[in-house]
């Protein structure tokens, strides 16, 4: 036990500096198996709050306003907001998950308009999924600006800022405008940011940036064309801004805040989005682009694509990609397992893995030890950035199914810790809570009361004889996985009929389905 504890603990430690920096995808209708749509996200910080919480659906007086709060996901802790990542929020305005009165309560950064009803939706450090089947991803990109919140001035970050459509819209389409309306009323902090965003019938990607004028914020947004699948890992993904192009959007001063501030004219033709507010990279080459390529590999893998580019400003990785087959929730998650298996990259190869083939690599010298870093700065010998990261602190995979009502459509299967280790369970949007295990966790504290910890111990237990014990866990996750899938079609059937009669009755149903499920699978997994 001595030994498994050195492990659990000497991850975390070497961790603390790691940042949180996520691969999301979106996969759209017509490039799914059964016409699904699917949003998915790794959340690749072990030191931030991991819980999953349930915000409950709310009736709101006249004239009332909506906090908002500062993003401790941003730019880290900010006690003078009571801002920490290890509490992404305390209060009462989010449902009994972030009620304690023992804590220092989050103090808002201002305040916008309440609308009379907002709808319920899953929690975590972004907001996830909604009880319309609003589906919500997310990157960290770098920026040319990077800038501190102020209160009343600069007041939204990108998580936030997916809270108040997850409470507000229905549509894809209706998310991004109501976004870019915030960023451009209410101003915008932080990093660079990539947020995919869908409905079970459309998905669309709004990347944002602060403005270098100090108040509101730079964005653009385009469509993800149907039966094609978009990819990010913290780098800016669209390109070139098309004013006569239906499927995209963008703030309406974006070209003169850029030629203003002389990152772009009219003479250059179309304004290139990633060239125009950042370096073309997050901290060090191939640090986003290697994971960018993997995916697009595994996904059309007949366009043979080369792991090589000139630089991150390259144009070898499209925007989206028709994959080579449809896919299924199996498939992405496999495409989330992934430590370039096969691959000259392959993390479980050579001298590095040790004996047992373990692709773990705690972070080296020549690795980036902050946010955002210099891109031009030489870093042979960092390590492979996998997408299937040791410090990884949740996974999910939306999946939105437009032929059935919203909360019976709607499922999210989530999974604690990596993506490789973990085991992922589906939860329906209109479920009414959260499993306990899963909305309770301090990673800096061992709790046998929660589903994080459980998933974090196993994989640390696995990186003792990597090559034998993932083996074990693999044959674990094929069971409940492909148990919960193959259960569905009867637990849809049963909670569709109950729907047409009694719609709050199957929303209890499908709460303790869920409910259950996450039950039965922690305890296994302990």
């Amino acid at each position: 036990m001595k030994k498994v504890f050195g492990v659990v603990f000497l991850g975390i430690l070497l961790s603390a500096g790691a940042v949180q920096a996520c691969t999301p995808l979106l996969v759209t209708k017509g490039a799914t198996v059964d016409g699904s749509v699917f949003v998915a996200h790794s959340d690749d910080s072990e030191l931030f709050d991991q819980r999953l919480a349930y915000v409950p659906a709310a009736d709101h007086e006249p004239g009332e306003m909506r906090p908002v709060y500062y993003d401790a996901a941003s730019l880290g802790d900010r006690p003078q907001y009571h801002g920490y990542t290890l509490r992404r929020y305390v209060g009462e305005d989010r449902g009994p998950v972030y009620v304690d009165p023992q804590q220092p309560q989050s103090i808002p950064l201002g305040y916008i308009p309440q609308v009379a009803h907002t709808y319920a939706y899953y929690d975590a450090n972004y907001a996830v999924m909604n009880e319309h089947q609003l589906m919500f991803g997310e990157c960290t990109n770098g920026a040319k600006v990077q800038s501190e919140p102020k209160p009343g001035q600069r007041i939204f970050y990108s998580a936030e800022r997916s809270r108040v459509p997850a409470e507000r819209c229905t549509t894809a389409k209706e998310a991004v405008l109501l976004i870019g309306r915030l960023i451009e009323t209410y101003g915008y902090y932080g990093t660079g940011e990539t947020l995919p965003i869908a409905d079970p019938d459309e998905g669309w990607v709004i990347e944002m940036a602060p403005s270098p004028e100090g108040t509101g914020g730079l964005w653009v947004a385009k469509k993800v064309p149907d039966g094609e699948v978009f990819v990010a890992a913290n780098e800016f993904r669209i390109r070139d801004i098309d004013p006569n192009d239906p499927d995209m959007l963008y703030a309406q001063d974006l070209h003169a805040i850029a030629e203003k501030n002389d990152w772009w004219g009219p003479e250059e033709g179309q304004l290139d989005w990633l060239a125009t507010v950042s370096q073309g990279e997050y901290n060090h080459p191939y640090y986003s682009l290697r994971r960018v390529w993997r995916l697009q590999s595994r996904l059309a893998p007949s366009q043979a694509k080369s792991p090589w580019v000139e630089s991150g400003l390259t144009r070898a990785y499209p925007f989206s990609i028709q994959p080579d087959h449809k896919l299924d929730v199996r498939d992405v998650m496999s495409l989330y397992r992934d430590h370039y298996q096969g691959t000259q990259f392959d993390l479980s190869k050579g001298i590095t893995a040790g004996p047992f083939g373990c692709p773990y690599r705690y972070p080296g010298p020549k690795d980036p030890k902050g946010d955002t870093e210099d891109p031009s700065v030489k870093r042979e010998g960092a390590w492979e950035r996998p997408i299937s990261i040791f410090r990884c602190g949740y996974s999910y995979i939306c999946q939105g199914r437009s032929w059935l009502p919203d909360p019976i459509g709607g499922l999210m299967w989530f999974g604690p810790d990596e993506p490789m280790s973990t085991c992922y369970v589906p939860m329906y949007a209109g479920a009414l809570d959260v499993a306990e295990p899963y909305s309770t966790c301090d990673p800096s504290k061992f709790s046998r009361d929660s589903a994080w910890w459980a998933f974090n111990f196993v994989a640390n237990w696995a990186g003792l004889k990597y090559e034998y014990i993932i083996e074990d866990i693999q044959e674990k996750q094929n069971e409940f996985e492909l148990s919960a899938i193959n259960g569905l079609s009867a637990m849809d059937q049963k909670a569709l009929e109950l729907y047409q009669e009694n719609p709050r009755q199957a929303r209890e149903l499908l709460t303790n389905y869920s409910r259950n499920q996450a039950n039965q699978l922690v305890q296994a997994w302990w």
